[in-house]
């Protein structure tokens, strides 16, 4: 087990880098923040020399693998955390030095059992990548196809599971105190966020991720996601066809190569609605360095690690949104808010229709040029305060995986206009979806699945609700003594401080990310 004094260091160590990179001004300014926790980011900042503008993503990548996943989760969520932060953390490079190739050829030997020989007929030692958790290297298997090898750093598990151990000590700490950091519940956040990164610790999700991406975009013509190698892929290592192609964000080059620009642009939009409105499961870590293009004008996707899924009524909800705003019809949007119970029903629907009108009209009959999905995005958030919008996680994945989306089409074709694209498909796929005959066989579907699921209904509902009444017990939590219950230990108080700051520090961004 390891001491509080360990962790005493930990945290003070993590209080004073985000000091250095004025990373606390965050904490300081919430509202939600203790007074103690608030006056100790203030004393974490003395005789530190910070940026004018804080930079969270040199705080978070300085700090280590942990912190790194953390900042890339914190920002998609803008609507918390705000756009200047967000658009930090957007920057939030995950790359690291890379590992030596004897420590990756250990590596792959000992999770397989075999001699790296036996499973590639050659290995590039160079990566092509290095990330904070695993780095890619370019090998020919065996039976002379040609892949892409990622492989988990060695001893990186251990080091998540250090960091994320301190995490829980200062939680506890934090949650002892009381009050809003009780109601809080800080340890049940840390204990899901252990959980989130333990399913990204293994590879075999990421390849699960892909396998059923490829499966839905099949019908799909000109979007490819590469083939898994399941016989050289486990939790530790994933091994994927390799793609050749260019990268979509070297417009030069692709435009060199003869391929339409305006064509690929217009193919990725579509890719994208596809996976979120289709099939509710789309790859939302889009970024330039994620898409390629091949030589035949296809568009390869890559690192399947971050994938958004929407279940069917929030997709009907999603496109009815999307047609609305693009139409005009701004009662519709207002109804499908509280529908949806997005808005509470305290709240008049009509003011909440003028609202939309307010974010949508100054955008209608301008140039093509000047229209953006983000703009709207972003102008739709603006209100949500206004009316006590709860935040929904899985639909701010998508917005920002939409505007990397148009991003990116702008960047290949400046004249597209996301909704011009996106308008017919999004008609289309209503009218199928909610059409008459869809909704008769829908119905039934659902009716009949619903009669299927009542007897285990009602044994689920005897099993969490039992005689005695009562909420589901939550997980089981770890157990950490309390540093002032060590009274044979002196150094109490740095102990404290430290837990109170950085405590502070994984509630505000446990907030952020929808965790609370």
């Amino acid at each position: 087990m390891t001491s509080p004094r360990t962790h005493i260091f930990r945290l003070l160590r993590w209080g004073r880098t985000l000091a250095r990179h004025g990373a606390l001004r965050g904490i300081e300014s919430d509202i939600n923040t203790p007074p103690q926790v608030r006056r100790l980011c203030r004393i974490a900042r003395l005789g530190t020399v910070q940026p004018k503008v804080p930079d969270y993503a040199g705080a978070f990548q300085e700090i280590g693998p942990a912190a790194i996943k953390l900042g890339q989760a914190l920002a998609t969520r803008p609507d918390i955390v705000g756009e200047e932060v967000a658009r930090n953390l957007l920057s939030l490079q995950d790359d690291l030095p890379p590992v030596g190739f004897p420590l990756i050829r250990r590596e792959i030997e000992a999770t397989f059992g075999r001699p790296l020989d036996s499973l590639y007929s050659s290995f590039d030692p160079a990566p092509v990548g290095a990330a904070s958790i695993a780095q890619v290297h370019k090998a020919v298997t065996t039976d002379g196809r040609i892949v892409a090898v990622k492989v988990q750093r060695p001893g990186i598990r251990d080091r998540l599971a250090r960091d994320i151990e301190t995490y829980e000590w200062a939680a506890a700490h934090l949650e002892a105190l009381g009050g809003e950091a009780a109601r809080l519940r800080p340890r049940l956040v840390i204990a899901n966020f252990k959980r989130w990164t333990a399913r990204e610790l293994d590879l075999r999700r990421e390849a699960a991720s892909a396998s059923e991406l490829a499966e839905a975009m099949q019908g799909f013509e000109g979007y490819q996601v590469p083939a898994i190698d399941w016989d050289r892929t486990n939790g530790r290592v994933l091994t994927i066809d390799w793609i050749e192609g260019t990268k979509i964000s070297d417009t030069q080059a692709l435009r060199a190569s003869g391929h339409d620009l305006s064509q690929i642009a217009n193919r990725l939009v579509i890719s994208f609605l596809t996976q979120a409105i289709s099939h509710g499961f789309f790859h939302a870590d889009m970024h330039q360095g994620n898409l390629f293009v091949e030589g035949d004008g296809t568009i390869a996707a890559i690192d399947f690690g971050i994938m958004g899924r929407i279940d069917r009524r929030a997709r009907v909800w999603l496109a009815e949104i999307l047609y609305g705003l693009t139409t005009g019809n701004y009662r519709r949007v207002a109804e499908i808010h509280f529908e949806a119970q997005y808005v509470p029903s305290y709240h008049s629907v009509d003011e909440f229709a003028t609202a939309l009108r307010a974010v949508g009209e100054p955008m209608r009959g301008k140039p093509v040029s000047e229209l953006s999905v983000g703009q709207m995005l972003d102008g739709l958030f603006a209100i949500t305060r206004d009316f006590d919008m709860q935040t929904q996680p899985h639909l701010l994945l998508l917005q920002k995986t939409m505007v990397m989306v148009e991003g990116l089409a702008t960047q290949l074709d400046p004249s597209i206009n996301m909704w011009d694209v996106s308008g017919p498909f999004v008609k289309s796929w209503i009218r199928d979806e909610l059409g008459p005959e869809a909704a008769i066989a829908e119905r039934l579907r659902s009716d009949a699945e619903t009669l299927m699921r009542v007897p285990d209904l009602v044994r689920r509902i005897e099993e969490r609700f039992p005689a005695r009444g009562g909420a589901p017990e939550p997980p089981p939590l770890p157990e950490v003594e309390l540093v002032w219950e060590r009274s044979r230990r002196g150094a109490r108080w740095p102990g404290y401080a430290a837990a109170l700051v950085v405590g502070g520090a994984l509630v505000w961004g446990a907030k952020a990310l929808g965790w609370l």
